[in-house]
């Protein structure tokens, strides 16, 4: 990974949030989505925060991979165009296919978002374009690489299903909350968690580093207690939620 204090101190930083963010998720449900609520400060309209949150997995990415003296070596390439593969649809079209188009958000979810967007787009990118990680093509045999994108694909898959099950539950202009069905909602009730954190444990295992391990814990401990107040809420929304979902792990969570 790239040396020096100031990479260090950033990875230090991400990792120390992830028991501070699952400890607080737990206790306060952060105001979006379903949650929306007075007392966090002005709104605004929710796809335009999602663009600004999440460009800087995007642009901010770039910028740093680029800098880095390996940037146009082959297999950091290759482990850019898997990251970009996700975020930019992520970024610039998923926003404009929600069901969203009157909500508004709190612009502090979006500040918090930049922020960690900015530290984990220095920490990976920074490390793929980096002398000290060491990718050559060989990595694509590596059974680290085959293991971690197989997981990768999987999770995105999905994510990407579930996503679309939730906007088809909506025809335009209706609004209202309806129990999603099909692919692994007959198991869960946030198939959509699942596979990102799938996606991201992939990630950390196809690059094997301790920024991509970082990345996938700080997910994890943002998305499980949101799965897990989702599920609840599911439950007390509907007398008629299917009984043998979990939150989140099918099975276990």
């Amino acid at each position: 990974m790239p040396q020096g204090w100031f990479y260090f101190s950033t990875l230090i930083f991400v990792f120390a949030l992830c028991p501070l963010v699952i400890l607080s998720t737990l206790f306060v449900t952060a105001p979006y989505g379903r949650y929306v609520r007075q007392g966090w400060g002005p709104q605004i309209d929710t796809r335009w925060l999602w663009v600004l949150m999440e460009s800087p997995a995007v642009f901010g990415f770039a910028l740093f991979y680029f800098l880095g003296p390996r940037a146009f070596s082959p297999m950091p390439l290759i482990l850019l165009a898997i990251w970009q593969s996700h975020y930019i649809h992520r970024t610039l079209i998923y926003p404009w296919q929600m069901r969203a188009s009157h909500s508004q958000t709190p612009l502090v979810i979006a500040l918090m978002a930049i922020v960690f967007n900015l530290a984990n787009a220095y920490l990976n990118a920074s490390h793929l374009s980096s002398p000290e990680a060491h990718y050559t093509l060989s990595w694509l045999t590596d059974p680290r690489f085959l293991v971690g994108i197989v997981l990768f694909v999987i999770g995105y898959a999905i994510n990407r299903q579930s996503d679309a099950i939730l906007r088809a539950l909506r025809k335009p202009g209706e609004t209202g909350y309806k129990i999603p069905y099909g692919g692994l909602y007959a198991w869960i009730s946030c198939p959509n968690y699942f596979g990102e954190c799938l996606l991201w444990a992939g990630w950390a295992i196809a690059t094997w580093s301790l920024a991509g391990l970082s990345f996938f814990l700080f997910t994890a401990a943002n998305l499980l207690p949101r799965a897990i107040a989702n599920h609840r809420w599911y439950h007390e929304k509907f007398s008629d939620y299917p009984k043998q979902r979990k939150a989140v792990i099918p099975f276990i969570l």
